[in-house]
């Protein structure tokens, strides 16, 4: 069946447009309820500091008590808070109210089952069914109650200290970190605070309208300019929801989740507790594929999304997982991508190696690569056009060897993405608006 609502990270869209309208919401509210747990139980909601965020909390709310639910409210908590706290209080599922890192005017809401996974393809088309059918509201006695239980944060804050081995401390090292105005701002200083580090914070005073505005995981040049303005010894940002991670070396450079994960899966080879293969997604750079293979790291390629990299590993056994956008995974650790958990394993890398997160990372060599998004009047899949097929195999053929071709359509919006990396950086980016011409034309 294919989705009408749900995207590759729930349901997402411009605040006021549908599907991001308050009946809609309260619709969805009630649908899930009858599609994840028609005998009831208990929800957890959270979300992050975008205004909207108030109204589709109390939709949420009334969908989900009107049903026969109980509900607890969190208030602003990182995505991965709300699905480790889902599994903490016992919950049936739980809800983010968030879009990521997209702007204040668009939203979104995305859900964890009871283990505090992404849901199913098959979840979520249930819940698709049952939004054909009218919301139900039960008898007064049969209602579900509200329970606010914003207290309950610092066990998330404990819980990412956990990841770490018992009594570990960065020594006072200056840390720069930068939480997007977003779900992050209070729990990330806290946590670094917590293990002896000198933090200076920037991104952490939500206003309801500046979460991911020139700041975050998204736009760090503000981190790059204070890292190296303050004389830190690293910068961490979040993305507005804080799943995303990128980190500033001391230099001031950034380091994307490729080299994140080169980190991490090459020190945890080293040591010899690395377990099953890395996955990574289409998108990964051609770079890190070589440098794990040099190393002897088993490396996987799964669909573009978190959760596609999340079943690849627990299709292969794997622990370790991300996408060049900070989406990692350590699955021995989370059940879904947390940024501020492989932020505290790569500080606990740097802290035994006695090395500096440029050094960690001197080693690998990405390759030039050049992405141009194709807006289109409706999404298509560019595989179907034999023209666009023919460009992408005629580049390829060019390449071969030296680099590679990605072609897909977004899952979130109207674009067509085209990606070509390749030893040479003129030539990777003349190939993608090469290709990318090509699909422009076969949309028209």
């Amino acid at each position: 069946m294919a989705r009408k609502y749900f995207g590759t990270d729930g349901v997402r869209g411009k605040v006021g447009q549908p599907p991001l309208t308050v009946d809609f919401v309260l619709r969805l509210a009630s649908a899930a309820a009858r599609a994840l747990a028609p005998e009831g139980g208990t929800v957890l909601i959270g979300k992050d500091t975008r205004l909207s965020g108030y109204m589709f909390e109390a939709a949420l709310e009334a969908g989900f008590v009107a049903a026969g639910m109980d509900v607890m409210m969190i208030g602003p908590l990182p995505t991965p808070g709300i699905a480790y706290m889902t599994r903490h209080f016992g919950c049936r599922f739980g809800v983010v109210i968030s879009a990521s890192h997209n702007a204040y005017e668009d939203n979104g809401i995305k859900f964890f089952d009871a283990e505090g996974g992404k849901l199913s393809d098959a979840d979520e088309e249930r819940i698709e069914a049952e939004l054909e059918r009218a919301p139900v509201t039960r008898e007064s006695n049969d209602l579900g109650r509200v329970t606010r239980v914003d207290k309950t944060r610092k066990a998330y804050q404990d819980f990412c200290i956990s990841t770490l081995p018992p009594g570990f401390s960065v020594g006072g090292m200056k840390i720069v970190v930068d939480c997007a105005h977003g779900a992050g701002y209070k729990v990330a200083p806290r946590i670094l605070t917590d293990i002896g580090a000198e933090i200076v914070p920037i991104g952490c005073s939500p206003n309801g309208r500046n979460i991911n505005l020139g700041c975050g995981a998204t736009a760090p040049d503000l981190l790059q300019l204070t890292v190296t303005g303050v004389r830190a010894a690293v910068g961490i940002a979040l993305d507005g929801d804080g799943d995303r991670l990128l980190m500033v070396d001391h230099l001031g450079r950034k380091v994307d989740g490729d080299q994140l994960l080169y980190v991490i899966a090459r020190a945890r080879h080293a040591a010899g507790t690395l377990k099953g293969p890395v996955v990574g997604t289409l998108m990964t750079n051609y770079g890190l594929e070589r440098a794990f293979a040099s190393l002897g790291i088993d490396f996987r390629r799964a669909g573009v999304g978190d959760r596609y990299v999340l079943a690849m590993l627990r299709e292969t056994g794997g622990v370790l997982g991300g996408e060049t956008s900070g989406h990692l995974l350590t699955l021995d650790h989370a059940t879904t991508g947390d940024a501020m958990v492989a932020a505290l394993q790569v500080l606990a890398i740097m802290q035994r190696s006695g090395r500096m997160l440029a050094e960690l990372t001197a080693d690998l060599t990405l390759l030039p690569q050049k992405q141009v998004a194709v807006r289109v009047a409706q999404r298509f899949d560019p595989e179907t056009r034999p023209e666009v097929v023919a460009a992408r195999e005629r580049i390829e053929a060019r390449l071969a060897g030296r680099g590679r071709v990605v072609l897909r359509a977004s899952g979130t919006e109207p674009v067509i993405r085209v990606m070509v990396e390749a030893d040479d950086r003129a030539e990777a980016e003349a190939a993608a608006l090469e290709l990318a011409r090509v699909v422009e034309e076969s949309a028209t």
